[in-house]
């Protein structure tokens, strides 16, 4: 049975991707030569006008394992401290688009709604660069955090790693690969909309017509991610999450994801794995969102709900007592 998005689609989400490119976007004349062009034109695009705030920011260079050193943007609250939660947060972009370096008003929100630290990584873009440069970049970022936790006035117990869609699958990734080099320890992530599976066999990945990020684009977002794996038989969990082997010794999550996203069928797996290997997990569902509600119609009524969902979240995770604690 094909859903019809056009009456599934939440009204205020419908109105306000109207009056945006995301309304008017054909996936179908993507292709992996015109990304360059897309790039510069969304360079383009108006800068949005951030709220004023107290957190301070600032850029580093980190040293990378693999030749090429990422940098970061760190953001603090104002004046020192110590033993603060700490956000390391990878950006969206489905793997083609996107900086962790812009200045990012969630991020300054969180430092003050949460008294922490949030780190931000710079990773390389595919397809210039494919798997397995750009989680080497977030995991140079994490590396650089986790060992200057004193410098940066972090508990290095109490990182949480974030993104959101192409970010979350980076996460995912993140979470997995720190998990197995035990160099750092995640005490949470946040995986908002996360791109963790190519395959493109479960029924959401069929919705045809998905607005924003449609099956079209996953395609395309992916064949340029793995670049060379692309079709092999074994292709690494790290670069493909849904794909892990084991999800065993993950920290706890929260995943959201709308229910006209291509993405949900493989977040809720992805969340059923982890609750089936004892893992605390919240899982959302939003009714009528496409992917990417919460950030492009952010005063909708469901988009304020995952926000106030991540919100709570992300708080109980990052406060000492947390009802959310590894026990790994």
């Amino acid at each position: 049975m094909t859903m019809d998005v056009a009456t599934t689609l939440d009204p205020q989400i419908a109105a306000a991707l109207e009056a945006t490119v995301f309304g008017t976007l054909d996936f179908g004349t993507w292709t992996l030569e015109s990304i360059p062009t897309m790039r510069a034109a969304m360079a383009d695009m108006p800068a949005v006008e951030l709220p004023p705030t107290t957190t301070e920011s600032r850029e580093v260079v980190v040293p990378g394992a693999t030749g090429h050193d990422p940098a970061v943007r760190v953001y603090s609250p104002p004046g020192k401290g110590a033993g603060r939660p700490c956000v390391y947060w990878i950006h969206g972009g489905g793997y083609l688009f996107g900086s962790g370096l812009t200045v990012d008003a969630r991020l300054n929100r969180w430092v003050e709604e949460f008294d922490c630290v949030a780190v931000s990584v710079e990773y390389r873009l595919a397809p210039e660069h494919p798997y397995p440069a750009p989680l080497d970049d977030c995991y140079a970022g994490l590396l650089w955090t986790a060992q200057h936790a004193d410098e940066l006035g972090i508990d290095p117990a109490r990182i949480a790693v974030a993104g959101a869609s192409a970010g979350g699958g980076l996460a995912a990734g993140l979470a997995l690969l720190a998990r197995d080099r035990g160099e750092v320890h995640l005490a949470f992530q946040l995986l908002i909309y996360p791109m963790i599976d190519d395959r493109n066999t479960s029924a959401s990945s069929q919705i045809q017509g998905a607005p924003v990020w449609s099956r079209e684009a996953n395609h395309l977002g992916w064949r340029a991610y793995l670049g060379d794996l692309v079709d092999k038989d074994y292709i690494p969990g790290y670069a493909v999450p849904a794909r892990v082997d084991s999800v065993v010794g993950l920290p706890p999550a929260w995943i959201g994801v709308g229910a006209l996203d291509v993405f949900r069928d493989e977040d809720i797996e992805y969340a059923s794995r982890m609750l089936a290997a004892g893992i605390p997990v919240e899982l959302h569902v939003y009714p009528g969102a496409p992917h990417g509600f919460e950030m492009i119609v952010p005063h909708s009524a469901i988009a304020q709900a995952c926000q106030r969902d991540i919100t709570e979240a992300l708080r109980r995770a990052l406060r000492p007592e947390s009802v959310f604690a590894s026990t790994s």
